[in-house]
């Protein structure tokens, strides 16, 4: 029997609004505070499968909480509490909009969201503010204009 959470739908005293990622559940709470939820849910190239696996955002959420509380001596974040295992609340803060690509190839989701990589998929060599999408990608590219987003991935997961 499958255990795992994969959908929340809570109402919490002074709840602002609700984002649904694909693996956190977020809820606003009077625009100060966040509830992240991680959930049992999986994606696999951007597609949310069916099914989650039981336990998967416990660990998900505790390996997070572990380095958010080891590195506060170092950089203030904005975690308050872990009241669940699977729970984190912390502070509502202002996105910083910093993109970092850290993988092989510059492929996926990327490719077919952003103008500039679509052709990618149609067999064209294609470049991604610069960058030759068929090469082998060799270092961290960080990209401080990400495209344009819609207002709801403040919420990143």
């Amino acid at each position: 029997m499958n255990k795992a959470l994969t959908k929340t739908d809570y109402a919490f005293r002074g709840q602002k609004g609700v984002y649904h990622g694909k693996v956190r559940d977020v809820y606003n709470i009077d625009d100060k505070k966040l509830v992240m939820v991680a959930t049992d849910r999986i994606s696999a190239f951007d597609v949310i499968l069916p099914e989650g696996i039981p336990y998967k955002g416990q660990v998900l959420n505790q390996i997070a909480a572990k380095f958010l509380d080891a590195t506060t001596d170092i950089c203030p974040n904005w975690k308050l509490a872990t009241p669940d295992p699977m729970v984190t609340v912390g502070v509502m803060c202002k996105g910083f909009p910093v993109e970092m690509i850290v993988r092989g190839y510059l492929c996926g989701r990327t490719g077919r969201e952003s103008p500039a990589v679509s052709p990618l998929e149609q067999g064209k060599n294609q470049n991604y503010f610069g960058y030759d999408c068929t090469k082998k990608i060799l270092y961290v590219i960080i990209l401080t204009k990400p495209f344009d987003r819609k207002p709801k991935t403040i919420y990143h997961d």
